[in-house]
């Protein structure tokens, strides 16, 4: 019997897309079903009731939340193909704890940034960006370049959204939430 592998998502988020190049990585298919997280589906409810949010990757009828538990899933249930991460334990935490920080620090300064106004704005603006105008091209090559070589792959390239689709999202819903 083959394996069922659902995914629930919502095509911007990129901790959906965190998920999605995981399965592709690994070469597993699965069907994706997109989420309406203004109203959320009874499946998604059921599979992930204490948080109610994307992804949830449901294996043979069972939930995996959180997009860097799915990826340590798929890495481990998957084991004949490609390793996803470092299979040295310190290297493997070490990737973990960059994905974690980008995660809590940058994605919240992010979102925050793109959500708030007045002063909140303002706050989180300078604090999301202490580098003043830094040129993340000069003063990050390295980073640069692993992105770079990351959109080399077609995992990648394939999986991460438009970005103009994604920016038009993005003022859509931040209009949505400063006219309440």
């Amino acid at each position: 019997m083959a394996d069922e592998v659902i995914l629930l998502d919502f095509w911007p988020s990129p901790f959906g897309m965190r998920a999605r190049i995981a399965l592709a990585e690994k070469g597993i298919e699965y069907e994706y079903k997109e989420e309406n997280l203004s109203d959320k589906s009874p499946l998604l409810l059921k599979m992930n009731p204490v948080k109610k949010q994307i992804p949830v990757l449901i294996h043979n009828g069972k939930p995996v939340c959180e997009s860097l538990i799915i990826v340590r899933y798929i890495d481990e249930v998957w084991k004949h193909k490609s390793p996803l991460l470092p299979s040295d334990a310190y290297q493997r935490a070490h990737a973990m704890f960059w994905a974690d920080y980008v995660d809590k620090k940058i994605y919240s300064l992010a979102r925050l940034v793109w959500l708030s106004s007045g002063e909140e704005h303002e706050a989180a603006r300078m604090s999301s960006w202490q580098c003043g105008n830094m040129n993340i091209e000069a003063e990050c090559p390295k980073l640069v370049a692993w992105g770079k070589k990351c959109m080399e792959k077609e995992s990648v390239s394939k999986i991460l959204s438009d970005q103009h689709k994604f920016y038009d999202l993005l003022m859509d819903l931040k209009k949505k939430i400063l006219a309440k």
